[in-house]
């Protein structure tokens, strides 16, 4: 099993990692980047179970116990605590972007349809709405 000092820095380092790539998302919805906010939510979901992975593997190490009662451990440990912490606010900030703007996308799409429907929904000879942009234009009067 590999040695716990080593669980704990590579913890840190795919945390630190799972910040900088919450950052990009952050940057792409802002930009409206829908192909890089898709890249960036598979990236992101790569690490969350790394990170996952890696808590298990740290909470089953049989030397656990002992590097509890350590300094250099407890400081590993808070830095992990504290990056994911910074990890879910921005998480959380992200997905409320993201909502505001599939309910804005739904505003937009609701007025043009509304829009357009008024523009000039005719029915055909079977009864069933036909729209026409031309309705009207070629009356000679």
């Amino acid at each position: 099993m590999a040695a716990l000092n080593d669980l704990l820095e590579f913890q840190v380092k795919n945390t630190r990692e799972l910040l900088d790539v919450l950052q990009l998302e952050q940057h792409a919805i802002t930009a409206r980047h829908s192909a890089e906010i898709e890249s960036i939510a598979q990236k992101k979901s790569q690490l969350v179970t790394q990170i996952q992975s890696t808590d298990q593997r740290i909470a089953a190490h049989p030397d656990l116990e002992q590097l509890s009662q350590s300094d250099a451990f407890d400081t590993q440990v808070t830095t992990v605590r504290n990056i994911m912490q910074e990890c879910q606010v921005l998480n959380q900030l992200n997905g409320e972007a993201l909502q505001r703007a599939n309910i804005s996308y739904t505003k937009l799409n609701n007025l043009l349809q509304q829009s357009h429907g008024k523009i000039g929904m005719t029915y055909n000879s079977g009864g069933l709405t036909h729209t026409s942009s031309t309705l009207g234009t070629k009356v000679k009067a």
